[in-house]
């Protein structure tokens, strides 16, 4: 989210040059008024569609900005039955998780059943290795799924070993 400022303060811009070159034009004033009124009703318009657009999944095809994480910690799943799959994934090295839809691909969707039910049984972890290099939709079905088991509780000291005396009190 800290990015959809620099994206409407960059659409403020244009908006703004555009308004700029109508406005300076060798134009009537009724058609420079016109320009005006459009680049101002355009920035409530790009406002609100951004808004809206955080709460929406991103398709997985359109991530080109973290095509190349290594992995994604699976955070959940849930199924569209032939029409699509929408993935909670926290990609590597952000601590916020984003949500994609995909494709319905039978062989994916089974593929991410068996690895759900698999990992709440073991109370694992899901990783999806390279989870954006696709080249086609045919791909997603050959998806690397890693069940990751919980990390091990440290293990508890042994107590010191007993000391053993002698009949005269004395340690051995």
């Amino acid at each position: 989210m800290d990015i959809l400022f620099y994206v409407f303060a960059g659409a403020t811009g244009v908006a703004a040059a555009l308004a700029a070159i109508a406005i300076w034009a060798p134009r009537p004033t009724r058609v420079r008024l016109v320009a005006l009124c459009v680049a101002a009703l355009f920035l409530p318009v790009v406002y609100l569609q951004s808004i809206e657009m955080l709460s929406k999944p991103k398709p997985a095809s359109f991530e080109w900005y973290e095509r190349a994480a290594d992995n994604a910690e699976l955070l959940g799943v849930s199924f569209e039955e032939g029409r699509s799959i929408y993935l909670w994934l926290r990609i590597a090295g952000a601590f916020e998780p984003r949500s994609y839809v995909i494709p319905w691909n039978l062989k994916l969707a089974e593929k991410l059943e068996d690895a759900v039910e698999a990992a709440v049984r073991k109370r694992s972890t899901i990783l999806l290795k390279k989870p954006f290099f696709r080249r086609s939709l045919e791909e997603w079905g050959d998806l690397n799924v890693e069940i990751i088991p919980p990390p091990l509780p440290p293990l508890k000291r042994p107590p010191p070993p007993a000391r053993v005396f002698n009949p005269r009190g004395e340690s051995i």
